[in-house]
């Protein structure tokens, strides 16, 4: 299919050129498609910039119809000159609310196509916008507003320099109908009301490009935080002290010495990555800050139980020895 040379089709189109060269030049390449506007403007433009392109539309099985939604995006998808299009129905389950659950079903499926190629996503700039948005409003630290990257292997996202309105102007150039999913526009999700009343109120009161800077602003800290997290890596192997002691040996320990003379917010970081080695999940600021008293501000104070453990067990960072370590205690023990 040639496409038309409208301003639409062309940002669109150089956002995905951009990012193919960026990898090395064409490939074969996986598209995830939902059938709306944004994945079928990457569609569209991935055919002609990137090589081989097979459509993969995950079926979440949510709404009534979605089967039909789900085949007639893979007959567009093969109308735009895609190799391939699969439709992959999934199970969606209930763990932590039906966005997040869709989300793991959906990349777990498009995994499971993708026989080593990168897929793309059709994620864009207002996407991104959102994603800071929302990241800041959740005050999880500077990671959180990082927002999505362009390439995260196999996860690739060429338009995320691409406004929403663009694909949406580059699917009626093409004569193309995307399909409107009813839950972009439901205000019981927290992003949908960022989304339509946020962001707009935002740009109104602060006389508009507030989109462009969240994203800008997320492209500097996230190249902030590459830099982070190779001191992070520096800092964690210098801290390193070997085993936790005879009574746990497979669980590594940190230098108490070594972490006190570092700045605090990269010992704290590092304390967050060896933690998370060691299994520790969900671990809140209340947490973080407790087990850096035990390096920074000891006062003879017992270890902080964190999540990780399991239904006997539970898992416990304690100052023993001059080093931190990451204990297993049954759940009937003391701190």
């Amino acid at each position: 299919m040639r496409l038309p040379e409208t301003s639409a089709v062309l940002a669109v189109r150089r956002g995905v050129r951009e990012w193919v060269a960026a990898r090395g030049g064409r490939m074969p390449v996986v598209v995830g498609l939902s059938g709306g506007a944004d994945s079928l403007a990457l569609v569209a433009a991935a055919v002609v910039e990137a090589g081989d392109v097979t459509a993969v539309v995950v079926d979440h099985r949510l709404q009534d119809g979605s089967g039909e939604v789900a085949a007639r995006a893979a007959e567009q998808a093969l109308g735009l000159g895609c190799v391939e299009a699969q439709v992959l129905p999934v199970e969606v389950g209930r763990d932590g609310g039906i966005e997040a659950a869709a989300r793991v079903a959906r990349y777990a499926a498009l995994e499971s196509a993708r026989a080593g190629r990168p897929v793309l996503l059709g994620h864009t700039l207002d996407d991104q916008a959102e994603t800071v948005l929302l990241g800041l409003a959740r005050g999880s630290g500077g990671r959180s507003i990082h927002g999505m990257s362009a390439w995260n292997p196999p996860w690739g996202r060429p338009l995320l320099g691409v406004r929403r309105a663009e694909t949406v102007r580059m699917c009626a150039d093409l004569g193309i109908e995307p399909w409107a999913d009813p839950h972009n526009l439901d205000p019981a999700y927290t992003r949908v009301r960022v989304r339509t009343e946020v962001l707009p109120l935002l740009e109104d009161v602060l006389g508009g490009g507030v989109a462009q800077a969240l994203a800008r602003t997320a492209d500097q800290l996230r190249a902030d935080g590459e830099v982070l997290d190779v001191l992070t890596a520096d800092l964690l192997r210098a801290a390193s002290a070997g085993d936790g002691g005879a009574g746990d040996s497979d669980r590594p320990a940190l230098s108490i010495e070594i972490l006190a003379t570092a700045a605090p917010a990269l010992r704290r970081r590092t304390i967050r990555a060896w933690l998370a080695e060691q299994g520790v999940s969900g671990l809140l600021n209340a947490h973080l800050q407790a087990i850096d008293d035990l390096v920074s501000n000891w006062r003879g104070q017992g270890g902080v139980a964190v999540a990780g453990g399991g239904r006997d067990h539970r898992l416990v960072v304690a100052r023993e020895h001059g080093t931190l370590t990451v204990r297993v205690q049954p759940r009937n023990d003391a701190t």
